[in-house]
This record gives structure tokens, C-alpha cells and sequence, in this order.
């Protein structure tokens, strides 16, 4: 038996309303990032980009701004989300895109779930 840690989820999905501030600043804060692979949706019918079952298929982990964004995720994607990790990072809609405030949560978030801070993976 191996005491390897297990290998970290490569594959990011980030989930707000309209996908257009606090997702989509996510996706790009990791656009450049060498191991790590981001993509953002929204949950409304309005959003920049809607989220799909495609999306929750291709995640390896799905983190969500808000508790009402997984809730909707549940209700309409039950079966996509079977196994996969739903991370609520509990960022409230009071940022625009790429407010630096914004970005300096969503690494401390980051950080927190992965254990380590984003230039740290590999």
C-alpha cells in the first residue's frame, strides 16, 4: 500500500450567477497557470456562459460563489454531480471582474483547499 498523496484535481470549474465577475475572474486568475485547468459558467439563463452538463463532466472539481449556486446545481445537474466535489467558497456577489480584493479571496480560498498556494502546485 502507497502513502502517495493523491493526485490533485488538474480540472476547475467555477460556478456564479451570470458569469460575469466573480467566475470568470476565476477562470482567468488560472489562465496562465501551468498545471492547473479553469473554466466558468453561470447558473442563470441570462449568464455570459451557461452551465452544462457538459461542463460538470468535464470538472474535476466544482467550487461555486455561493450556497444558492449549489443548490441550483443539485436540482437541475443531480446525476452529473454524483462524485464529484462541490467546494462552496462563500464569495458574495460585491466584487466587479478581476477586483483585486476578488482575486486576493479567491487565492485564499484556493489555497485553503488545496493546502498550498496556487504558484505552489505542480
Amino acid at each position: 500500500m502507497s502513502d502517495a498523496p493523491a493526485p490533485l484535481p488538474r480540472q476547475l470549474l467555477f460556478i456564479c450567477s451570470q458569469n460575469r465577475w466573480r467566475s470568470l475572474t476565476a477562470e482567468r486568475l488560472l489562465a496562465d497557470h501551468p498545471y492547473l485547468l479553469a473554466r466558468s459558467a453561470g447558473t442563470e439563463p441570462g449568464a455570459r456562459v451557461r452551465v452544462t452538463a457538459g461542463h460538470l463532466g468535464w470538472a474535476e472539481v466544482i467550487f461555486v460563489m455561493e450556497k444558492r449556486h449549489a443548490e441550483r446545481l443539485r436540482a437541475k445537474f443531480g446525476p452529473e454531480l454524483r462524485g464529484k466535489p462541490l467546494v462552496t467558497l462563500r464569495i458574495p456577489d460585491n466584487y466587479r471582474l478581476d477586483d483585486p480584493a476578488l482575486v486576493a479571496r479567491l487565492h485564499e480560498e484556493l489555497h485553503a483547499y488545496f493546502g498550498q498556494p496556487l504558484a505552489a502546485i505542480r
